[in-house]
């Protein structure tokens, strides 16, 4: 079933509020909480209205004070009108307050690029002691939600706009674990977030046809980093593909690229947007396959690369032929 992992974040707050005191909701006018929504919150509820530096210097300070504030805007401000106070105020304090993204990637596309968030990743990931999570559905998003009352710090909590599939059956998902979706020893296929997890999932059938067999990741939190499991998949392999709804530069594609350069040197293929900002109109779904963040790039992306091996007489290990 399809929900938005926006409206999972507000629904799984709203319910653990009562049994939490010390939880504060703090919204900047985002239109995701209703009048129903904040009085069902009551004081736990505060619209702060679109003044995202005064967000997150409030959230700083209420966590100073005991409270843990889950704080509200869209991913594109989160990380760039506000950056300073989350770095000063909130990361360099080692505060927990908890910074929920919205229309993170390309769920603002038809807003354009003032809107669009396709750095925020590679922004929160190099601030000490932030954790960067990416939930890919709205049940990881609820899970997240509840596991991050447990953790120390600061948490950025990247999600979407509109109504997502479900995952398909999958271990539990825990923050600071990867997720092996499927398993193949020929190439590893690592993602994050709803359409790039898919069209990961969906590359792997395709190529599996072809008599190549993929691992696939969901590489939900970027901070921090499993290295130990990524490195277990890559070692066997000899690519690993990377799809995020990022520019490539410094999110998922690059935490992947860093960690696999130490630990198992292998080559890295990073797909993402281009290095440019959006030229195209449209929803989030037009400009996932305008650009091109689909399980067909994935297959191209691959064979070519393994073609190219075979061709060079690198490796024998798979049949590129089928």
């Amino acid at each position: 079933m399809s929900r938005a992992t926006r409206e999972a974040y507000r629904d799984r707050l709203l319910a653990l509020l009562g049994g939490h005191p010390e939880l504060m909701c703090l919204d900047s006018d985002t239109g995701l909480f209703s009048a129903e929504h904040a009085a069902a919150a009551g004081d736990q509820y505060l619209n702060l209205g679109i003044a995202e530096h005064n967000l997150m210097g409030i959230a700083a300070g209420m966590a100073a004070s005991g409270r843990m504030p889950f704080v509200n805007t869209m991913a594109a401000f989160a990380t760039s009108r506000a950056l300073e106070p989350i770095k000063i105020d909130i990361a360099y304090n080692k505060l927990p307050v908890r910074i929920a993204a919205t229309h993170g990637g390309l769920a603002a596309g038809h807003l354009g690029p003032t809107h669009q968030a396709l750095e925020d990743l590679a922004v929160m990931r190099v601030l000490p002691g932030m954790t960067v999570v990416v939930p890919a559905d709205a049940a990881a998003t609820e899970a997240f939600v509840e596991q991050s009352l447990e953790l120390a710090g600061p948490l950025y909590l990247r999600l979407g706009r509109k109504p997502s599939p479900a995952l398909p059956a999958a271990p539990p998902p825990v923050i600071g674990k990867a997720q092996t979706l499927r398993q193949g020893g020929d190439v590893v296929l690592a993602s994050c977030g709803p359409y790039p997890v898919l069209a990961c999932l969906a590359a792997a059938e395709l190529l599996a046809g072809q008599g190549i067999e993929a691992t696939v990741l969901n590489m939900h939190t970027l901070r921090p980093f499993d290295t130990r499991t990524l490195v277990a998949a890559v070692r066997p392999a000899s690519l690993v593909v990377t799809l995020e709804e990022h520019w490539c530069s410094g999110g998922l594609g690059g935490a992947v690229a860093e960690a696999v350069a130490e630990e198992a040197p292998t080559r890295v293929l990073r797909l993402g947007m281009p290095d440019r900002f959006v030229d195209e109109v449209g929803n989030q779904e037009h400009l996932v396959a305008h650009y091109g963040l689909t399980a067909e790039r994935v297959v191209r992306t691959v064979r070519t690369a393994l073609d190219a091996a075979a061709r060079a007489g690198r490796t024998e290990r798979v049949d590129v032929t089928a």
